[in-house]
């Protein structure tokens, strides 16, 4: 096979090119990637998704989906779905590649009882207390096991009894014979294999044991025939034992591991632990929460593929592990819809405007452009008349320095509309503001040639055709300018304020709208139409605001 000309952007696509010019693996490059089943996949493990995929697109290869359901305690088959669901969500395709840790059980079983022949294996009594106590630490080698010692015909039959349901969880183990006296914690005789009476996802009661991720993972990616396993940093001390599972394995050509950092987000829990927390604790409305980091949740959020894609591209992959800032994500949503999401007119926090001097009864229509940065979207027709309803926060009745909005005695334009200046505010018994009475110039309608300029344009909605509509406002769920910290309980550091919900209007375009919509509210933001709206209760959630702070540190830059 011709190998592609690919320059390479990274040191993983740098060993990948090395290897294909040695011949390592005959100029094959076989990725995969392998989630465990035990919760929904977040922002972290899309990076990995379009690491793997993107290089086995890059390199003509091939990429599988493996699931690593090696602990049926804790794994489901919701987490499979919706997995399964992300990936395709993202862009990615993996055919007929789609496999499970538990399709090579029995492989692994038998290669197992191939290491306890050649005596790299045993089983050991102690309990999991004992053993972790053995290991010793970073000064203090370790020491060996009462059993370590035990007959390779003892082994074997331990084993297989195990195997049997003979013994009760945690009565018995199986481990790598290596070195308790290593320098490496990882390779002083790490548990290969537990028991563990509980019912499997797909395998049902057939098997009372289990592989350890770190002896089935290197197994299954032998079987699969991958060329380059990729693995997030905190796998590099790991990678010895990766290496010492398959010194016996058959095949000569083994895989190879390659660690890269992590994906750090400020303002974003990263531990899927954690995020289950949230779940289960209800202080989240469940796993597609779109204030989650989960795929899922950016998804219900308004994110998009592409948005998602390209911000993994940016950020690059690197060997150290560092925090990218959430503006950037942030900017790459905006980009993306910036082109592609009309602007429509909805307000928030609504307060009722009366244009006294406009005719009872009339309406009118006014043009609006649905997008000024992309002419190709067109126009539409929206109704005006003598109430409509403006943002609480484009009125104040005592004006600070540099407000351009609507004020009393002073002029403000309505977008598309017309020119009005308030003269007189109603209020209510206890002081909030209940009507604010206008009135407008019928000269200046946009678009008529008037020559008269205002500092302030507002958006608007005419009352008597505004759709009511539930709008959600989501801020980050840590607090401001904050990350996940392993010194800090994160639950502490949650943002009390990460939702808001207001009954806003907006015009009578939205009456259509569909689950999944992007639209750019007029100086407001981005917003999508939620998975909870239904045509007589449209709920609309916030993706982001309009201020671009990332770019403009780029630019201070």
């Amino acid at each position: 096979m011709e190998t592609p000309n690919t320059e390479a952007v990274n040191f993983i696509e740098a060993i990948i090119n090395k290897d294909n010019e040695e011949g390592t693996y005959g100029k094959r490059v076989h990725t995969r990637f392998p989630p465990e089943p035990n919760g929904y996949l977040h922002i972290g493990h899309a990076k990995s998704i379009c690491l793997n995929f993107g290089l086995g697109e890059s390199y003509q290869g091939l990429t599988n989906l493996r699931f690593d359901d090696t602990n049926p305690v804790k794994e489901d088959v919701e987490y499979v779905n919706s997995i399964e669901a992300d990936v395709k969500w993202l862009g990615f395709d993996w055919a007929d590649r789609e496999y499970f840790a538990s399709d090579y059980f029995d492989q692994m079983y038998e290669y197992a009882k191939e290491l306890i022949k050649k005596g790299r294996a045993y089983v050991d009594d102690q309990t999991p207390e004992e053993i972790k106590n053995s290991r010793g630490d970073f000064s203090t080698p370790g020491t060996n096991s009462p059993y370590r010692d035990r007959s390779v015909e003892e082994n074997l039959r331990l084993f297989e009894e195990m195997k049997e349901g003979k013994y009760k969880d945690g009565e018995k183990v199986l481990r790598a014979k290596i070195d308790m006296a290593s320098p490496n914690i990882v390779m002083r005789d790490p548990v290969l294999y537990r028991i563990l009476h509980a019912d499997h996802h797909r395998t049902g009661s057939k098997w009372c044991i289990y592989p350890m991720y770190d002896y089935a993972h290197p197994v299954e990616d032998a079987i699969e025939r991958i060329t380059h396993s990729v693995c997030t940093l905190e796998f590099e001390v790991h990678r010895p034992l990766y290496n010492w599972v398959l010194e016996e394995w058959p095949d000569t050509e083994k895989p190879k591991q390659i660690e890269f950092a992590r994906l750090n987000v400020t303002n974003m829990v990263m531990s899927k632990r954690k995020l289950r927390q949230l779940v289960e604790k209800n202080l989240v409305s469940g796993w597609d929460d779109p204030r989650m980091p989960t795929i899922s949740g950016l998804r219900r959020r308004g994110y998009t593929p592409e948005a998602i894609r390209d911000f993994c591209q940016r950020i690059g992959v690197a060997k150290a592990d560092s925090v990218v800032d959430i503006a950037l994500l942030e900017f790459c949503i905006r980009e993306d819809l910036k082109m592609k999401a009309p602007r429509q007119m909805a307000v928030i926090k609504p307060v009722k405007v009366v244009i006294t001097n406009y005719p009872e009864g009339q309406t009118e229509m006014v043009t609006i452009e649905n997008n000024p940065e992309n002419e190709a979207m067109g126009t539409r027709e929206v109704p005006f008349g003598r109430e409509i309803y403006i943002e609480q926060d484009d009125f104040m009745e005592v004006p600070v320095k540099k407000f351009f909005r609507m004020t009393p005695g002073k002029e403000v334009r309505l977008k598309g509309a017309y020119i009005v200046m308030c003269h007189e505010v109603i209020k209510n018994e206890d002081g909030s503001i209940k009507e604010i009475h206008c009135t407008y110039d019928p000269e200046s309608r946009s678009g008529s040639g008037c020559q008269r300029k205002v500092k302030g344009t507002l958006h608007w909605v005419e009352a008597t055709t505004a759709v009511d509509m539930e709008i959600r406002l989501y801020d980050y769920l840590l607090k401001a300018d904050d990350e996940e910290t392993a010194d800090k309980d994160f639950l502490e550091q949650l943002n009390p304020d990460s939702l808001t919900i207001c009954q806003g209007k907006g015009e009578p375009a939205f009456k259509t709208t569909q689950v999944g919509d992007h639209f750019q509210f007029l100086r407001q933001g981005y917003f999508v139409t939620d998975t909870d709206s239904t045509a007589d209760h449209i709920v609309m959630n916030r993706i982001v605001g309009l201020r671009d702070s990332w770019a403009k540190a780029q630019k201070k830059g």
